[in-house]
């Protein structure tokens, strides 16, 4: 099947390129954009089985509460001093000047004394808004409210930050177009140059950049209809992620197309048939290199964390296009450019000598015991770090610290509960229609007030009750401020624990409790985080270990392939503890990170492995040794894999660039992960334990053999020079 398609791929160029092209027209011009499904708000990817979405669904019924955003403006003195009498007027005015600008979905802006911290370090601006907090209406308002306070309190000795949930995604909004443009140029930088050294061809190295950017075209739109059709939401960091991904799965798979190519063309074939040839043989890699990174993707679909959801299928869609282009877009290119793809280079033309991954073969052929002891102790090592690994919770730490809203909640601590901005609510309804009765509440607040981390419960109104009734008296809303920040571990903790428990514990009889805010919802994020990893793992691993045993026909050496995929999931977790942990004293690592880290680590560092593998069989099928075959593997397949995990592990370490705790962390994570699925598993653990089990690491098969072995199929190209 694949001979069939590289021969009219390579023989019917120019109409294969022409239909990408109008497919990309035709995508662009009629799919929505990727802007027009995503979604920035984490809580509301929460089915409605939880708690705090059923305390949101009340609130909407009982108080006509939507998602309307809150914006707050901290002031403080520039010196540090308390608040003056001057100072607060001057908070009020700029209350009412905000208020007279009749900002679009702006409701009003009110302070206060109540709103001067006790310690009169700082005092608060709540500005009302209307909407939901990712609308962009709302963020453009946001933006008005701090463009209009600058200029208001300029000439006095106060400074200003406007935070709050609205602020926070305005900047997440910013700091994340900002990382979309440094990464994709860091990224097509990294592998024009990385190209560069490796073919010396400046049109090799520009050929993934034009191939994959006209994938780039399509991939998103075919997201979006996806995500319309089938009613999924897409986070904000997929197009940074997708950028990643495509640049970095294409120019592997161009890579071995390449390096395949190269070969026939050094073993003396013309360059069409040498082209037809190396499509055929690299496409079954492709295609189950790609299968396993598409299944594994798709197995989010089964998180329960919209999130994880919708990521999924969009990176597999991706990925699906891109092997489909490298089978037939990249191949038809080449065949219009022939040799002329390693130009201005003249080593195509021959085989260097005395190569380095050829001495890494035959130390591993004479030494294989050796070599996996080496290889597998040091991923032992390293996975021994993530017996140490913490999650973390916390948005604003995502954020650059120098945004405004990260800076304005710093602010705030110096005067107020950390969680002040954020309030945990619990609603008390009655089970029985009968109207609650307010010297129970009043109780039941003062008892929710008392709990350990609990900083305060707010008076809800003008005469100091603590509870919020709605107007048939049946629903009660009570304001819990925590102690903690409300991202913050400690503080998921508390609402999952002791404030939780106390909630329902102490409610008067005939009511029911839930509780809703930002800490709830994010303690049930963790809860769903924690429920998909355990789901989704053991999918993932075993349906890539199915088309494993589908592409070897075999059971045990997929499961060895497996084994040594998992160590390198704990290997490259624990290297990650070790640095952002241990070295850099972050609070945990982002919790979206262990799940994006084994589908990244262990799906797309799978390629290698399928590579490798595949050419282990291939030089068993030839009737050599194990041992042998274990040289040939490394030597000529070596420098394959170390190009294509040089370039992945490059291109995902540009996201280290974008200057932001998540896709910091990814970025290390995955290029360290594919650095060490590409240089210790694949080159040498994955040969050497073969070339120790012989024979049996293909059982039940029997490796049928060739008649005559081509000496030609050895010419192989290796990378160093």
């Amino acid at each position: 099947m694949f001979t069939k398609l590289g021969r009219f791929v390579v023989h019917n160029p120019w109409k294969v390129i022409a239909a990408w092209v109008i497919a990309a027209i035709a995508v662009v011009a009629f799919a929505p954009s990727l802007a027009d499904v995503t979604n920035k708000d984490q809580a509301s990817f929460l089915p409605d089985s939880y708690e705090s979405v059923q305390a949101q669904k009340l609130a909407a019924d009982a108080f006509g509460q939507t998602n309307d955003a809150t914006a707050s403006i901290v002031i403080k003195r520039g010196d540090g001093g308390a608040l003056t009498a001057a100072d607060q007027a001057k908070a009020a005015d700029l209350a009412s000047k905000i208020t007279a600008a009749k900002i679009d979905r702006v409701t009003g802006a009110v302070t206060g004394p109540q709103a001067v911290s006790p310690n009169k370090q700082v005092q608060l601006i709540s500005v009302g808004l209307k909407g939901l907090p990712d609308d962009q209406a709302v963020l453009d308002a946001v933006q008005h409210v701090r463009d209009l306070t600058g200029p208001a309190v300029a000439d006095s000795r106060l400074q200003y930050g406007v935070t709050g949930d609205a602020a926070l995604f305005l900047d997440n909004q910013d700091a994340f177009n900002n990382a979309f443009v440094v990464v994709g140029i860091a990224t097509v930088v990294l592998i024009i140059g990385l190209l560069l050294f490796i073919y010396r061809s400046p049109v090799a190295a520009f050929l993934p950049i034009l191939t994959v950017g006209l994938v780039s075209a399509i991939a998103p739109g075919l997201i979006a209809l996806a995500a319309k059709a089938f009613d999924l939401q897409v986070t904000q960091d997929l197009q940074t992620i997708l950028t990643v991904v495509l640049y970095g799965v294409g120019t592997d798979y161009i890579l071995f197309l390449l390096f395949r190519y190269r070969e026939r063309l050094r073993a003396g074939e013309q360059p069409k048939a040498a082209l037809v040839s190396a499509t055929a043989r690299v496409s079954e890699v492709i295609v189950s290199a790609a299968g396993a990174i598409v299944v594994a993707f798709s197995a989010l679909l089964l998180a329960v964390f919209g999130g994880f959801k919708s990521l999924g299928p969009g990176l597999a869609i991706a990925v699906a296009v891109m092997a489909f282009a490298a089978i037939t877009l990249i191949p038809a290119v080449v065949s219009l450019l022939g040799p002329k793809v390693f130009w201005p280079s003249k080593s195509w033309q021959k085989t260097p000598k005395g190569a380095m991954f050829k001495r890494f073969g035959r130390f591993t052929a004479r030494r294989p015991a050796v070599v996996a002891l080496i290889s597998g102790g040091l991923m032992v090592a390293l996975a021994l770090g993530a017996l140490g690994m913490k999650v973390d919770y916390d948005a604003f730490s995502q954020l650059p610290k120098d945004t405004e809203s990260a800076r304005a909640v710093k602010d705030l601590q110096a005067g107020f509960p950390a969680g002040a901005l954020n309030p945990t609510t619990v609603y008390l309804r009655s089970t029985d229609g009968t109207p609650l009765n307010p010297a129970e509440l009043q109780s039941y607040a003062g008892k929710l007030a008392k709990v350990n981390g609990v900083g305060s419960v707010l008076p809800a109104a003008p005469d100091g009750s603590l509870a919020l009734l709605n107007p048939d008296k049946t629903v009660a809303q009570i304001n819990v401020v925590l102690a903690d920040p409300p991202y913050a571990k400690s503080a998921l903790d508390l609402v999952d624990g002791a404030l939780r428990d106390a909630a329902h514990a102490e409610a008067p009889a005939g009511t029911t409790a839930l509780l809703g805010g930002v800490s709830a919802s994010y303690t049930d994020i963790r809860d769903a985080n924690s429920r998909d990893l355990s789901v989704i793992f053991p999918v993932a691993g075993g349906l890539i270990a199915i088309i494993l045993a589908l592409l070897l026909r075999s059971l045990l050496a997929p499961l060895l392939l497996m084994v040594a995929v998992v160590l390198s999931f704990f290997s490259t977790t624990g290297a990650t503890v070790l640095v952002f942990q241990g070295a850099a004293g972050h609070a945990g690592v982002t919790f979206s990170l262990p799940i994006m880290l084994y589908l990244f680590v262990v799906a797309i560092g799978t390629d290698y492995n399928i590579l490798m593998i595949a050419r282990l069989r291939e030089e068993a099928e030839r009737g050599t040794s194990p041992r042998e075959a274990a040289d040939l593997a490394i030597e000529h397949g070596g420098p394959s894999v170390a190009a294509a995990g040089l370039i992945l592990a490059g291109t995902f370490s540009s996201l280290m660039l974008a200057g932001m705790a998540l896709l910091t962390e990814m970025g290390f994570s995955v290029a360290a992960g594919i650095a060490i699925s590409a240089f210790v598993m694949s080159i040498f653990l994955v040969p050497s334990v073969i070339a120790l089990l012989g024979p049996r690491a293909w059982w039940p098969r029997k490796l049928k053999l060739q008649a005559a072995p081509e000496a030609e199929e050895k010419e192989l190209e290796p990378l160093a020079r």
